[in-house]
């Protein structure tokens, strides 16, 4: 009896949901659009400093996130590489 209590117990942690867990080679500093938007601004690092450009911001957006198409048109994104999970998109700033 005592024995299944402890493995009920070990388990338990399992199950629990788990934070997002934040890509490690991107530098994600704020919102692009505001605060709460999904696609972020993409900060200086060895994994990104290829894709930094003078006249453009460089934003990351979650492989999965909805509308990308949207942003894409809307800001005149372009891919420029898949990180960690994200798509990276240089936009010229206007």
């Amino acid at each position: 009896m005592r024995s299944s209590a402890l493995l009920v117990m070990l388990a338990l942690p399992a199950c629990a949901p788990t934070a997002p867990v934040e890509p490690v080679s991107l530098p994600l500093l704020g919102g692009y659009r505001d605060p709460a938007d999904m696609c972020r601004r993409v900060g200086e690092s060895a994994a990104t400093i290829d894709y930094l450009d003078d006249a453009a911001d460089l934003v990351g957006c979650p492989e999965g996130a909805e509308n990308l198409g949207v942003f894409v048109t809307e800001t005149g994104a372009v891919e420029v590489a898949r990180l960690d999970g994200f798509i990276l998109y240089s936009v010229p700033r206007r």
